[in-house]
């Protein structure tokens, strides 16, 4: 009977060995996280919490350092890039991140490369964990403990993958509203040049030039040649003269058209471009008509108030669009031609209140 009882005590000892020494050998997992720029893989140890995340690392390395080395106790490493474009970018990304923090690890804590495991992932984020199991010197660990543990550990990357999205999120923001920003700056500033540019005509001041020629193409049209020059004193004045001759005889000379005129002018140039005006005008000549059978020969004179406007064609053309307003003089005398000599029919004296000058004037800027 004593010989069962000491056969069942030790089966009994022998079941629960196992389970003691699994007790003794539970472990806590630690996992350290290292940020990195998005698109980078440089290993910017200042970043964010990296400094703090490496001193503690090195710690938990150094007191289980021999541990380490004896390969009981690797090092996972795990390697995230997805701000890249395409996957085989992106894992490319994450192995060389993955290699600068074990490249650190090995160089401050002076461990072997065969001491990690490494992986890469295109997902998730920018950043490298490094995960041990430390054996917890605790020898027994409640089930309740343990899934707290797991549970805090599990918030807790949680919390960092949410502040991490959140960071880039921001960053995504930002950037667009400068890019959008920036696109705005350079189509108004597009846009500005362009009316500069494409309407000279419209929004350019004549203040570049002192003295134009002019030639009235109404006047040109009745075959009566005409020249004038305009000296612009300043943007807003302008002292012009115009003149006109011409002479002509047909019908064995019993037929005649011949006049000459002189015109000068003050403008006053109104309006931001300076294409608006009123002046005031003198008007004097003489004339000789016959183009019935009573001809008329004389002198006019007279001045009134003229108004118009110039459209600009380019930088030398424009055409100047004018009428004046006022009173003309004409004294004359009439005569017939018999047998080719003019015989006097009397004299005449007219006066007009009116319209008194129109022009159609192209006007070319000489400098």
């Amino acid at each position: 009977m004593s010989k069962r009882t000491i056969l069942f005590v030790l089966l009994l000892w022998l079941a629960a060995a196992p389970f003691s020494a699994f007790s003794q050998q539970r472990a806590d997992a630690t996992t350290h996280t290292f940020r990195f720029v998005p698109q980078r893989d440089m290993f910017y140890v200042p970043l964010d919490d990296n400094e703090r995340e490496l001193a503690r690392l090195l710690e938990c390395i150094e007191n289980n350092k021999t541990t380490i080395l004896d390969g009981k106790l690797p090092l996972y490493v795990d390697g995230y890039c997805n701000s890249l474009g395409s996957d085989a970018e992106n894992l490319a990304t994450a192995k060389i991140r993955a290699n600068r923090v074990k490249s650190e690890l090995i160089i401050r804590a002076e461990i072997k490369e065969e001491n990690f495991i490494t992986r890469n992932h295109a997902t998730e984020g920018d950043f490298v964990t490094v995960r041990l199991t430390v054996p917890v010197k605790e020898t027994a660990v409640t089930d309740a403990e343990a899934e707290a543990r797991r549970k805090a550990e599990a918030e807790r990357l949680e919390a960092e993958k949410r502040a991490e999205q959140e960071r880039l999120a921001e960053e995504q923001r930002k950037a667009e509203e400068a890019r959008l920003a920036a696109e705005k700056a350079e189509a108004e500033k597009v846009a500005q040049q362009n009316t500069l540019t494409a309407t000279p005509s419209e929004t350019k001041t004549p203040t570049d030039y002192h003295l134009s020629l002019r030639a009235n193409l109404l006047r040109w049209a009745t075959l009566t040649p005409d020249l004038g020059l305009e000296w612009r004193v300043n943007p807003s004045w302008g002292i012009l003269v115009n003149g006109s001759w011409t002479s002509w005889s047909w019908s064995g000379k019993d037929r005649r058209y011949a006049l000459w005129e002189v015109m000068p002018e003050v403008r006053y140039y109104m309006g931001k471009e300076k294409r608006g005006y009123l002046g005031a005008m003198f008007k004097a000549g003489e004339f000789n008509y016959k183009l019935s059978a009573t001809g008329r020969q004389g002198d006019l004179m007279g001045g009134g108030i003229t108004g118009g406007y110039r459209l600009r064609l380019n930088d030398a053309l424009s055409l100047d669009f004018s009428l004046a307003l006022g009173y003309l003089n004409a004294d004359y005398e009439k005569y017939t031609v018999i047998d080719g000599v003019r015989v006097r029919a009397g004299k005449e004296t007219k006066n007009w209140w009116g319209p008194i000058n129109v022009g159609v004037t192209l006007v070319w800027t000489l400098f």
